[in-house]
């Protein structure tokens, strides 16, 4: 059976940039339902003991759907800490986003477009593959950078939950805020792994 992963920092620790309000509800609630109804929907499927990337790689349906989100959330929050005005990649992850993208700034710009542009809902990811190769992408829903055989390393969500409460309609001021509550230690250990 899955279990709700206990978040990384207070609920109210990420506020201006998200508040706790929000955090109880995508969390306490959003979250919850996914580890219910993926727990309810595995007996009998052959998925029982499976990791979940291994689950999003080769599931489908409402099966696929409820692991991707509770993968999807759980990298979400892991990476998440308490909002700084100087907050940038660290080690070998800054050095292949320097390389591949020119500069940090031009990757902002980048990941920017993609998770403010993603119709609907879903995710805005940076990815790697085995060679260490960095991507951005839009991935709809409950989708993962596993279904594509990479890694993935850094995401925000766009769907509306994860930020309704404090921005409303203003997707683009949320995205702008998150950049200062990234956890880069976090996500340069996703990197070397």
């Amino acid at each position: 059976m899955y279990k709700l992963i206990d978040l990384p920092f207070r609920e109210n620790e990420l506020e201006p940039v998200i508040s706790a309000e929000t955090i109880a509800l995508h969390h306490g609630k959003h979250l919850a339902t996914y580890v219910n109804n993926l727990n309810n929907l595995l007996p009998g499927s052959g998925f029982e003991e499976k990791p979940l990337e291994e689950i999003v790689a080769s599931a489908t349906g409402g099966i696929f759907n409820n692991a991707g989100q509770i993968l999807n959330h759980n990298l979400y929050f892991e990476q998440l800490q308490a909002p700084s005005e100087d907050n940038n990649p660290v080690g070998k992850l800054a050095a292949a986003i320097d390389e591949q993208f020119g500069s940090f700034e031009t990757f902002k710009e980048k990941f920017t477009a993609a998770a403010v542009t993603l119709f609907g809902s879903g995710w805005a990811w940076l990815a790697s593959d085995n060679d260490g190769k960095l991507q951005i992408l839009q991935m709809p829903n409950a989708d993962n950078p596993v279904t594509k055989g990479l890694k993935p390393l850094m995401t925000m969500d766009v769907w509306e939950h994860a930020y309704y409460v404090d921005y409303r309609n203003r997707r683009p001021d949320h995205i702008a805020a998150m950049w200062k509550i990234l956890n880069w230690q976090v996500i340069e250990q996703r990197y070397r792994l």
